[in-house]
């Protein structure tokens, strides 16, 4: 899809209701299902993170938006597709400014090119004990990418319509922090597979993205 063509469309993003767990529900992992009962009283004590959904214009016009691979390292997130973003610094005056500030320094795009259309809904993840929320921008320019050696692997550059294609939805064997193997939703984007917290942020995206498209 040409960009100038996803920015008329999306305009009326802010008018649109939060699918919210409609849509989270979809890419819920089955072992997730049991802790949602416990999720409330855990959520209270939580570490919080901004992340964000950067939308533009690649070389040719069409849209595309950016994820990234991180590092492999002694964690729960390590070696797996996310958002650009992180947790909450003591300089950051908001959670927006967390979202802005991670995304300039794990992909280079400065925060004074970037529009927020919409927060969505928030998603809990128990193995770090983190609250997420995250947002939906755009830049208008095609952003040359600098990725933070130091925590990102890779970029990974989405297409929008393979992105809303239901052929990028998958089921996938995974072995999780609970040291089980267990079969999930997720998304298969450009031979990476997307699943758990991302994926349920995914979910919501698309699914508010397909009432405009």
């Amino acid at each position: 899809m040409k960009f100038e063509e996803f920015l008329k469309s999306v305009s009326k993003i802010k008018n649109i209701p939060l699918p919210a767990e409609a849509s989270h529900f979809k890419m819920l992992p089955p072992f997730r299902q049991e802790l949602l009962k416990k999720q409330e009283e855990a959520i209270k004590k939580a570490k919080h993170a901004g992340v964000l959904a950067l939308f533009y214009p690649d070389e040719s016009a069409q849209t595309k938006f950016i994820l990234i691979l991180r590092k492999t390292y002694k964690g729960v997130h390590s070696d797996q597709v996310a958002f650009p973003g992180g947790k909450v610094e003591k300089q950051d005056k908001s959670i927006l400014d967390t979202a802005l500030r991670e995304t300039y320094e794990e992909v280079g795009v400065t925060i004074e090119t970037i529009q927020i259309l919409k927060k969505v809904s928030q998603v809990y993840i128990p193995p770090s004990n983190f609250y997420v929320q995250p947002f939906i921008g755009i830049t208008e320019n095609t952003p040359q990418f600098k990725k933070q050696d130091s925590e990102v692997e890779a970029l990974i550059e989405v297409d929008l319509e393979h992105f809303l294609d239901d052929q990028s939805l998958i089921t996938k064997t995974v072995a999780t922090s609970y040291s089980i193997e267990v079969e999930v939703p997720a998304f298969k984007l450009n031979n990476h597979v997307v699943w758990g917290a991302t994926a349920m942020m995914l979910s919501e995206i698309k699914d508010l993205l397909k009432q405009l498209l």
